[in-house]
């Protein structure tokens, strides 16, 4: 069933998510902090037993130069730098194995793949932990270190993403002028997060995105992930403007108004998760060149493997 506005009224809505003043200034001073840490970036060829790709297991240095994990992907026998997507994953889910998610690389892209910090349990598995202290919190990532701007969760995340996309112009089979990104959910939501950090990305692609219009999303859907947000707030009756406060920091929109990469993004009529009227917020606030697919009768799957032929699609637009 629809969960959401009617269309019609999706490509109209523009989210009443506030753009704190300093928004700008807090994520330069994030983002250069970070890069007071040397991007040592390691690269070691592993035997994935695959005939037609080379696999690279790499570490690079995130958020407080803590070591991030990733995959780099490319065509077997390539020596030349490749047009390149960096991709984020959804929520609980990991790098996973050497041999899984071969798609961009089959395709003749070199593909980084990062891993991302705490998570990995839910279809892939992680090898990154994030090593920061929390208070009180719903179990999940939605409300670790929710109380202020400096130690809330996706602040570390989404600095590790900017340094992954810096880590994987740093390698010498990657052609730096020509990276996108992709994610599904949670991973469209930091793809969304990095195109407002990041100015001269090639292309971005935004599946069924998470993290986007926390006003909205966290009182129009009891599913899971948002709910933890309505959980620790339905405890915290206090802090309802306070955690609000932190999360304009974080929320997709506010990247999106940043965002110049030619953007492709999906919604999903039937996605309870992440309902169309939050895609649609970021997406109608988004600065660069874009469009968006709706897929009237499906939920958080969005178009499945047609989404993948969409991606395949802009990559090679814009990519080459």
């Amino acid at each position: 069933m629809y969960t959401d506005l009617p269309e019609a009224e999706l490509r109209a809505y523009r989210s009443g998510q506030a753009d704190p003043a300093d928004f700008d200034a807090f994520w330069a001073e994030t983002l250069a902090e970070a890069d007071r840490h040397p991007l040592d970036v390691t690269a070691t060829k592993v035997d994935a037993g695959l005939e037609t790709l080379e696999v690279f297991d790499v570490t690079f240095p995130g958020f407080g130069g803590q070591p991030i994990k990733a995959w780099l992907r490319v065509p077997a026998g390539a020596r030349r730098p490749l047009p390149t997507v960096v991709q984020f994953h959804g929520y609980g889910r990991g790098r996973g194995q050497s041999f899984e998610n071969l798609l961009w690389a089959s395709a003749g892209f070199a593909h980084f793949e990062m891993d991302l910090r705490g998570q990995g349990w839910g279809g892939s598995t992680g090898d990154t932990v994030d090593d920061a202290g929390s208070g009180p919190q719903v179990p999940g990532f939605m409300t670790r270190g929710i109380d202020s701007r400096e130690t809330y969760y996706y602040r570390r995340v989404f600095t590790d993403a900017v340094r992954a996309v810096a880590a994987a112009r740093s390698l010498a089979l990657v052609d730096e002028t020509r990276v996108g990104l992709v994610g599904t959910s949670q991973g469209g939501g930091i793809a969304l997060a990095v195109a407002g950090l990041v100015p001269d990305l090639a292309a971005v692609v935004a599946r069924v995105p998470f993290l986007c219009d926390f006003p909205r999303a966290s009182v129009i859907t009891d599913a899971l992930p948002y709910r933890e947000l309505g959980q620790y707030l339905a405890t915290n009756r206090l802090k309802v403007v306070r955690v609000h406060d932190v999360l304009a920091y974080f929320d997709g929109v506010n990247f999106a108004k940043r965002a110049t990469a030619p953007v492709t993004m999906t919604a999903a009529l039937m996605d309870p998760i992440c309902p169309p009227s939050t895609v649609f917020a970021a997406y109608n606030n988004y600065a660069g060149p874009k469009q968006i697919t709706v897929w009237p009768y499906n939920g958080h799957e969005g178009g499945a493997w047609e989404d993948d032929a969409l991606a395949l699609r802009a990559f090679r637009e814009h990519l080459g």
